[in-house]
């Protein structure tokens, strides 16, 4: 029965681990309740009335969501500056809420502060929020002079009892957030390999739906390597720690998705490219089953089934003996006699399965120190070798400043400037619709332009928030009509709402939009201010200050969303050819180079890219035929970078891996991907580019003979095909970004 226990609560960890990584959402949900919760709970004793509960909850939500470095330490120094920022700025909003035309001028001042100070980093932009979500506290709860020092002091309260939340109840230090994102990884990675083996046990009527949870998965998966990625610096204690764990994650996450392909080729009549995971909606290959005999499946599915459980286990302290049997099996098929008679397309499955099995050994060794080796095998103790001189390789190296922009062209400026020309238009064009709340007006303003860069993405963001606020209006009338007079029953309606709010935050804006629109009218029926009209002119307001954002960003030093996507388009294709040559470059026996970094940078790029083109791939975008481009291009480039990433990682075990050999005919032969990765950045840059792309014979006869007769080896043959790939990939992007073609070379 215990031990039953604990496996529910085993795989109820995991399942929590997987749906947030980190438990960054649950973190910031409950430290912002409690910092809520904790305010009410010490003002209302003190016989504080309505107003400032109200205003302590909402200094205390600013507060706790405002700061977000990394480093205790960093933090408490941002929140101790918070104080005087929030007080000067709730006197100031007092002061002037009586004089229209000086606090109208003060609040755009202060929004352009505001927004610059984003230059400045994290505490710029903490201390930027405060300042403004003070000032619109102090003209929410109506806030007057006589009642200063009451409103000062629940404010203190407030950001105390954030500080104790943050620092003594829900501490979130560095090292315990890269922690739980590595078992978010671990988690994930499990639920990956579980969506591969139904991949392998789906009908053909089947597969679509099962092709779609293995694209989910490797999207999951890749996005908790991201994460952790950027808590690496702070969350280990040195660069060379950081590296090794960089190293054994992007393995893991590039053994885990070489396997779905492998798997998928072992049931279609030809080899998979990632492009069939990539693209969005892409129907999946013509299958059958795999002509193998029974036992061999069975052989296969039993060994997927051992690999999820290797990696479920991986972060326990006892592997056990049943275990290391099962870990020297699976790595055992890294050699070439221990695979089990079948097609060669079903023989490079089990190879995958053990290059998976490594990767988790590796990570393992990375993340927790030495193992116990007393039960090793013969390929067990290679792949230990192999491993512990991939890690001895390992060193530092000092990436290059990037050059910053300056002026208006730097963002922040820029942002500065349209944001506070929009606020003047949401304050003349809210005062005419209300005298009383036109603030709210200014909010959704101020809110459309945060993480923006440009009018599309603006839009959008501003089309959302107006979305969810409709529907939060309605559920706030029936919020309010149920809860009445009740205000603790209110209070603790506010908590769940905000919970909720900061839970959904990541995921959805829409949603979240509904949240807080739901809360306001709660707090509303605190005031004693709740009406229908109240909530209708909070959607006229919203709409009113989406419009001024939107007008403001296309009017004053506009981005254009085609501008901002090119200029990403062109930062995607710069890192793609740094790391193909580099990865090339070094198969081909030149020196070293920091090659995951640089695969990083190109993931990191691509995840910028993908972000900004949402206004483009946007289900209400009525240009269906861009809509249909932004999809395909950035679905090849997913493909262009899982081959660069492949390459990069096989790249870094040259030194070190006996079964890998630098030839130097690989530099030559992909050089035509190269110059065509470059020709369409220049394209891309200047519409007037001459250069056109190249094509002609394969990779694999670039080097002297066809691609399968004979074959290189088993590495070079991996090498060869993610080259191929590559190459048809980087030749596909020619034809939507409308870059002309050379005529094949005699």
């Amino acid at each position: 029965m215990r031990a039953a226990g604990r496996s529910v609560r085993a795989r109820l960890r995991d399942r929590i681990a997987a749906s947030d990584p980190g438990l960054l959402r649950l973190t910031a949900g409950l430290r912002t309740v409690g910092a809520i919760a904790l305010t009410l709970a010490v003002l209302a004793p003190l016989g504080a009335d309505v107003h400032l509960l109200v205003a302590g909850a909402m200094a205390a939500m600013v507060a706790t969501f405002a700061i977000r470095e990394k480093q205790l330490g960093a933090q408490a120094v941002t929140l101790a500056l918070g104080l005087p920022v929030a007080l000067v700025s709730v006197t100031l909003g007092a002061v002037l809420n009586a004089r229209l035309y000086a606090g109208d001028v003060f609040f755009v001042v202060l929004i352009f502060c505001a927004v610059y100070g984003r230059r400045f980093g994290d505490r710029g932009t903490a201390l930027g929020l405060i300042g403004f979500q003070i000032y619109f506290l102090s003209l929410f709860v109506g806030a007057e002079v006589s009642a200063l020092p009451a409103l000062c002091g629940a404010i203190a309260v407030a950001f105390c009892s954030s500080a104790l939340l943050r620092f003594a109840v829900v501490p979130a230090t560095p090292t315990g957030v890269l922690l739980r994102l590595r078992l978010a990884f671990r988690a994930r990675l499990a639920q990956l390999v579980s969506a591969q083996l139904d991949l392998l046990d789906a009908a053909p009527d089947e597969m679509d739906k099962a092709l779609e949870a293995v694209r989910d998965g490797t999207a999951r998966l890749h996005e908790t390597a991201m994460m952790i990625q950027a808590q690496l610096e702070e969350g280990t204690p040195d660069e060379s720690a950081a590296r090794l764990v960089q190293r054994r994650i992007a393995d893991a996450e590039i053994a885990a998705e070489r396997l779905g392909l492998l798997l998928l080729t072992s049931r279609s009549a030809e080899r998979a490219d990632t492009l069939t995971l990539h693209l969005p909606g892409a129907p999946a290959p013509s299958v059958g089953q795999p002509a193998v005999p029974d036992e061999t499946t069975a052989t296969l599915r039993r060994d997927l089934q051992a690999l999820r459980a290797l990696v479920l286990r991986a972060g326990s302290g006892d592997a056990g003996t049943g275990l290391a049997h099962v870990r020297n099996r699976l790595l055992g098929y890294r050699d070439e006699e221990n695979l089990p008679p079948a097609p060669a397309a079903v023989q490079d499955v089990f190879r995958g399965i053990g290059e998976a099995a490594r990767s988790v050994l590796g990570l393992r060794i990375a993340l927790d120190g030495p193992q116990d080796e007393s039960d090793d095998t013969p390929a067990t103790a290679r792949s230990r070798e192999e491993l512990d001189a991939e890690d001895a390789a390992i060193d530092g190296g000092e990436e290059p400043a990037e050059e910053q922009e300056t002026g208006l062209r730097r963002p922040t400026t820029r942002a500065a400037v349209q944001v506070a020309v929009g606020s003047a238009l949401a304050i003349v064009g809210g005062e005419l619709l209300s005298t009383q709340r036109w603030y709210w007006a200014v909010l959704t303003c101020w809110i459309v332009f945060l993480n923006t860069a440009s009018t599309g993405e603006i839009l959008v963001k501003g089309y959302r928030r107006l979305l969810g606020t409709v529907f939060g209006v309605v559920a706030g009338i029936v919020l309010a009509g149920l809860v009445g007079q009740h205000t603790w029953t209110a209070f603790g309606l506010v908590l769940v709402l905000i919970f909720a709010m900061f839970y959904v935050a990541p995921l959805s804006y829409t949603l979240m939009s509904f949240f807080v629109t739901a809360m306001l009218g709660l707090l509303y029926t605190l005031l004693h201010t709740y009406s229908l009209d109240v909530l209708l002119l909070r959607v006229e307001e919203t709409a009113l200050g989406a419009a001024c954002g939107v007008v403001a960003a296309a009017l004053v030093l506009p981005v254009r969303t085609d501008r901002r996507t090119n200029e990403l388009l062109g930062t995607v294709l710069d890192r793609l050819a740094e790391v193909t040559e580099a990865a090339v470059g070094q198969l081909s026996g030149g020196p070293a180079d920091e090659l995951l970094d640089k695969a990083r940078d190109l993931d990191q790029a691509l995840a910028d890219l993908r972000a900004a083109t949402q206004p483009l791939t946007h289900p209400v975008t009525p240009l269906r035929a861009r809509r249909h481009t932004a999809r395909y291009v950035v679905a090849l480039l997913e493909t262009c970078a899982y081959h660069a990433r492949t390459l990069a990682a096989t790249a870094e075990l040259l030194p070190t891996h006996p079964s890998i050999a630098a030839d130097p005919r690989l530099r030559g032969a992909a050089g035509r991907t190269v110059r065509n990765i470059e020709t369409i950045a220049a394209r891309v840059a200047d519409e007037h580019a001459a250069a056109r792309v190249e094509t002609g014979p394969s990779i694999a006869s670039l080097l002297g003979s066809d691609a399968g007769t004979p074959r290189y080896g088993r590495i070079t043959d991996r090498v060869l095909r993610h080259l191929e790939r590559l190459d048809e990939a980087v030749v596909g992007l020619a034809r939507p970004l409308g870059v002309p073609m050379a005529e094949p070379r005699a």
